[in-house]
């Protein structure tokens, strides 16, 4: 099956290397337009309807989101590429998009495209752009969380989780309605993911803070769903830095 696409990258050299890349590694993607700035890059989504988009997440005069916000109208998959910044990333794994760090890795970039045609393929229903969209607009604490799970995917909102816990390669992620989701990523990745009222207290365990009941000097803190969780030494000082 191919793949229709457009590059938007304010710098040559990206695109062109990108494209080289595209064509010797990844033969399935039809280049349709490329564009340069976001005056550019929105009339041609409009016109060429790809069903991707690699989009450079920081340009001149505007950043990939004011790309997505002037096409929400169009349905495209979007491949994000993105220098380092916590930022970013945080937005981007929040609604399960897909990107590749700068340099390109070839790796990556064959990765990142395959997932996008097993999207396509399933004709998976999951506007990450919109969620992408809604999350960068609302606190962190009331954004949507997409969770991958051994059936396919959750959205739940970031409130109505309560903790999350270690389970080998997988973390169980328990909600307030007293349901829980095991879901296909180690405990570090909503370490890395997850800002306050989340806070880790232990290897195998994050709380949100918003529903801690109470705490005892024996280091172990009760949440609201009655369940007792261990502080370790090494959490102790951060967990207690929430409520100083």
């Amino acid at each position: 099956m191919k793949i229709k696409a457009v590059i938007v990258d304010d710098e040559l050299i990206a695109r062109e290397v990108l494209r080289s890349y595209l064509t010797k590694y990844c033969p399935q993607v039809e280049i349709l337009g490329e564009a340069e700035n976001i005056k550019e890059a929105v009339p041609l989504i409009a016109e060429k309807q790809p069903q991707l988009v690699f989009l450079d997440v920081e340009m001149p005069f505007g950043n990939a989101f004011d790309v997505l916000e002037a096409t929400k109208d169009f349905s495209y998959e979007t491949i994000f590429i993105t220098a380092f910044s916590q930022y970013s990333l945080q937005a981007l794994n929040k609604s399960a998009s897909y990107y590749i760090l700068k340099p390109i890795d070839i790796q990556e970039l064959i990765l990142a495209v395959n997932k996008v045609a097993e999207s396509l393929e399933k004709k998976e229903e999951l506007n990450r752009n919109k969620i992408l969209l809604e999350n960068l607009k609302l606190k962190p604490e009331k954004q949507q969380l997409i969770l991958p799970t051994l059936q396919g995917f959750d959205v739940v909102k970031t409130e109505d989780i309560v903790r999350l816990q270690a389970d080998g390669n997988f973390t169980q992620v328990y909600l307030t309605d007293g349901s829980k989701k095991m879901v296909c990523r180690f405990l570090k990745h909503f370490d890395d993911l997850l800002e306050n009222p989340f806070v880790r207290v232990h290897r195998s365990h994050i709380i949100n803070t918003d529903f801690v009941k109470s705490y005892h000097k024996s280091g172990t803190v009760m949440l609201a769903d009655d369940t007792e969780i261990e502080v370790s030494g090494s959490f102790k000082d951060n967990f207690l830095k929430v409520f100083s």
